[in-house]
C-alpha cells in the first residue's frame, strides 16, 4: 500500500490512478489528520508527501515520521509546486528519500516512485532466521527443516507443529488440551490420542535425539533429559 498524502484533489486522483494502473495499490488522503488516521490502520510501503497542506505541512509531518523508531526508515517522496533549491534541500535535509516539483510527468513521477521502493528493499536488512534447538533436535523455521543430531528429518505437518510446539517451551508441562488447541486446532480431547500417537512417530523418526521428548504426566508433555516414560 502507498499513502497520497494530497490536498488537491484533481492532483491526487491523477497520482492514485497512475499508481493503480502501473500494479500499485495506493489510497489517498487530504490533510495530515487523515494520514494520520490511516497510519493507525496501516503501515504503507512509501508515502507520496505534498509540502503544502491545510493542516500540518510536508515538512512537519515528515519530522515526525523520522522521529519515530516505527517510522525511521519508512520511504518518503516529498511533493511540492516549490522549486527552489533551498526548499529540495529542506526536504532532504528533513530526510526525504526524493523531491519532486510539480508540475511534474507521469512517467517521471512512476519512474521516481520505482526507483525508491527498489532502494528501500535494497536496504532492508534479511530476516534472520529463526531456530529452535534442544539437545540434539534443531528445527530451522526459515527452510522448516529438523535436524536430530546433525541429521536432516523429514516429518508430516504435524509432527513439525508438535515438535515445534514441544521446543518453544521446554521447561513447561503441556496440557493435552494446550496442545490439541494449538496443533489440531480443536478442544476435543477424545481425540487426544492423536497426540501420542505423533510422539510415538517422532521419538522413532529423530532416533536417539528423540529421548529428549519423554511424557512426565498422564495429563501433559514437556521436553526433559531427565526422567523416563510413565
Amino acid at each position: 500500500m502507498l499513502y497520497i498524502v494530497e490536498d488537491d484533489a484533481s492532483i491526487r486522483e491523477l497520482e492514485q490512478y497512475a499508481l493503480q494502473t502501473n500494479g500499485y495499490e495506493a489510497a489517498g488522503c487530504e490533510d495530515a489528520a487523515s494520514f494520520w488516521a490511516a497510519m493507525h490502520q496501516a503501515r504503507p510501503e512509501l508515502v507520496i508527501l505534498d509540502v503544502m497542506l491545510p493542516d500540518e505541512d510536508g515538512y512537519q509531518i515528515l519530522s515526525k515520521l523520522r522521529d519515530d523508531p516505527a517510522t525511521q526508515t519508512l520511504p518518503v517522496i516529498m511533493v511540492t509546486a516549490k522549486t527552489s533549491e533551498i526548499d529540495v534541500v529542506k526536504g532532504l535535509d528533513h530526510g526525504a528519500d526524493d523531491y519532486l516539483c510539480k508540475p511534474f510527468g507521469i512517467m517521471e513521477f512512476i519512474s521516481r516512485v520505482k526507483a525508491v521502493l527498489r532502494r528501500a528493499a535494497a536496504a532492508a536488512p534479511a530476516p534472520a532466521p529463526k531456530t529452535l534447538q534442544f539437545g540434539g533436535i534443531v528445527i530451522d523455521d526459515v527452510a522448516r527443516t529438523v535436524k536430530a543430531d546433525g541429521v536432516p528429518v523429514e516429518l508430516t505437518f504435524k509432527e513439525y507443529a508438535l515438535l515445534h510446539l514441544f521446543l518453544e517451551h521446554p521447561d513447561q508441562v503441556l496440557a493435552r488440551e494446550r496442545i490439541m488447541k494449538e496443533v489440531w486446532d480443536t478442544d476435543d480431547l477424545l481425540e487426544s490420542r492423536t497426540i501420542d500417537m505423533h510422539v510415538r512417530t517422532l521419538r522413532q523418526k529423530l532416533g536417539a535425539a528423540g529421548e529428549a521428548i519423554r511424557t512426565v504426566r498422564k495429563v501433559g508433555y514437556k521436553l526433559s533429559t531427565e526422567g523416563t516414560d510413565e
